[in-house]
């Protein structure tokens, strides 16, 4: 199988437990490896082939700017089923960082590993 990615997909919305997280829009990153075969995309050179990595960016943009969720857990879980379910793809490894959610750490966040990675 192979693998379509997007890095450091960065996305203001509001996230957290806490009341000034509730008010305040942060910035929250995505870095998204979605498994595809790109063996047709590649003999047709047409977009219509592959995984259409602007539109799974966009759908996920719209989602997250919308969300108000309190976990970052939630959040990814909900971004892994839209991937899967409306864009075809059959496994995808997700990682959400929230920078700064504590002193001292650069980084925080989740990483999931939803679906069936085929080796074909």
């Amino acid at each position: 199988m192979d693998t379509v990615f997007i890095n450091d997909l960065r996305i203001e919305t509001i996230i957290g437990i806490y009341d000034w997280e509730r008010k305040v829009r942060q910035t929250i990153s995505l870095d998204l490896e979605m498994g595809a075969d790109i063996r047709r995309a590649a003999e047709t050179d047409a977009i219509d082939d592959t995984l259409n990595y602007k539109a799974v960016a966009k759908r996920l943009i719209a989602f997250v700017e919308d969300s108000e969720f309190q976990l970052v857990e939630t959040l990814a879980e909900r971004i892994a089923a839209i991937v899967l379910s409306e864009f075809n793809v059959p496994w995808l490894r997700l990682t959400v960082h929230k920078p700064g959610a504590v002193r001292g750490s650069r980084d925080v966040g989740v990483v999931i590993e939803r679906g069936e990675r085929s080796h074909g």
